[in-house]
């Protein structure tokens, strides 16, 4: 007998299974009352039926993924693709042609375009511009006086990604636009996906007229920031000119579309989501001092007493750990969701071509499963001999895959040296009337953060 005569066996199939559903649904809502009432406990909750669960969302079945290790096999995987419950309530904001939304050939024709604005040797020329913003905002700010940390989280957040990727000066006024907008915007999106009642978000009540203005005054400003470009016949090497010079698939210059989409995506949810995470670490620096000090200390031992630098980022190595620990605790993006193209599986489930999939980061990262004392504030397990501990993909902040977020280098570099400057120059305590609860909208911030800024 020879051994190309032995017919290897073949494995036996595997029964792929029908995921649990999740108990509590109630008439015509299915789970979407429970998402709408209490979100973040229904998610962190979901893991305790299964890794991956059933889910009635109105007369739609979802899938909710609660494992790390599958949410990692689905954003790697290509039989999933942007869509789902979250990307469609997002589509009056970011369109169709964006990079956010996009899938396929455009995604990656989009990706091409915009990454070289985000390579890691492009980042230090942002460095000027992150330092003069971060320093500013500390100039600003009075001993004493009481901060509305929304305001000021979007402001910093607008101006940075305004100068470093369009070129933008006098900020300010839309920076409070924007501010105001996307919170009104984002809150009405999420309701339209956890409880879609289609047609009676037409109906001209107060709240969807208030939604409707806001959208429009979203879109109004992007079309202000492109004009204006136009208008000027300038040409800086940024973002904003590589999209106004960009070609489709056929070489012709991309539609105007594409470009608003493109804008909208650099503009809104970035800097949503940068302020946010802002706000969350004001509300870390106020609520834990010992490690507010310990940043200090650092950055006075990195730079010897002179004013923070960029070229400092990469030796504030507690700093870095304490903006990841504050991102693991209360990321600004806490749900996504994918859609099967085809009849697929996971973790030995069976998902039908065309289901959504839903699955949320502030879950997976406060999992007791993948971390020892899941909800305390610990940026040392961030530190190399305790890391290795951590499952793989039980903290991926900026996703991974095709869709990981472009601007991953350049948010952690201006979130890292923006809570350097605060840190090293004020103490921070909350003031009476201050509301930290989390407010939940497609992304997570806190309700309404006052804090006072103490000289140190």
């Amino acid at each position: 007998m020879t051994i190309e005569s032995v017919k290897p066996e073949t494995p036996p199939a595997v029964e792929l299974r029908e995921p649990p559903r999740a108990g509590g649904g109630v008439p015509v809502l299915g789970h979407g009352w429970k998402l709408a009432r209490d979100p973040l406990a229904f998610m962190s909750r979901l893991r305790d039926h299964g890794d991956v669960v059933r889910l009635k969302l109105g007369p739609k079945t979802v899938y909710a993924v609660t494992a790390p290790a599958l949410t990692g096999a689905l954003a790697l995987s290509n039989d999933f693709i942007i869509a789902g419950p979250l990307w469609e309530s997002l589509e009056g904001l970011l369109g169709k042609e964006g990079v956010a939304t996009a899938n396929g050939p455009r995604h990656r024709r989009q990706r091409r375009t915009i990454q070289p604005a985000f390579r890691l040797d492009a980042i230090p020329a942002y460095g000027p511009i992150m330092e003069e913003e971060a320093h500013a905002l500390t100039e600003r700010w009075k001993p004493g006086e009481t901060i509305d940390c929304t305001s000021e989280s979007f402001r910093v957040a607008v101006r940075i990604a305004a100068r470093c990727l369009l070129r933008g000066d006098y900020m300010d006024e839309r920076a409070e636009r924007l501010c105001v907008a996307l919170a009104t915007v984002f809150r009405g999106m999420y309701r339209r996906m956890v409880v879609p009642l289609g047609p009676l978000y037409n109906l001209p009540l107060p709240a969807n007229r208030e939604f409707n203005r806001a959208l429009a005054d979203l879109h109004l400003l992007v079309d202000e920031i492109v004009a204006e470009r136009r208008a000027s016949g300038q040409k800086p090497d940024d973002l904003l000119t590589a999209l106004l010079e960009a070609t489709d698939e056929n070489g012709d210059p991309i539609g105007e579309q594409e470009i608003h989409d493109q804008v909208v995506a650099i503009l809104t949810p970035g800097s949503e989501t940068i302020a946010s995470t802002i706000m969350w670490l004001l509300h870390m620096l106020a609520e834990h001092p010992e490690h507010a000090d310990r940043v200090r200390d650092e950055v006075l031992a990195v730079t010897g007493g002179r004013p923070v630098a960029f070229a400092d980022v990469r030796g504030l190595r507690h700093t870095n750990n304490v903006v990841v620990e504050s991102m693991r605790l209360s990321p600004a993006v806490w749900i996504l969701t994918r859609r099967a193209v085809r009849d697929t599986e996971l973790g030995g489930y069976r998902i039908p071509s065309g289901a959504d999939i839903i699955y949320s980061p502030y879950a997976i990262q406060r999992d007791p499963k993948s971390y020892r004392r899941n909800l305390d504030f610990d940026p040392d397990r961030w530190l190399p001999d305790r890391v290795k501990d951590i499952p793989k993909h039980a903290m991926s902040p900026f996703s991974v895959g095709n869709r990981k977020c472009p601007s991953d280098h350049f948010s952690m570099a201006q979130l890292t040296l923006v809570t350097a400057a605060l840190a090293t120059r004020y103490r921070f305590e909350q003031v009476p009337g201050s509301k930290d609860a989390t407010r939940v909208g497609i992304t997570l911030r806190p309700h309404d953060l006052r804090v006072r800024a103490v000289r140190r």
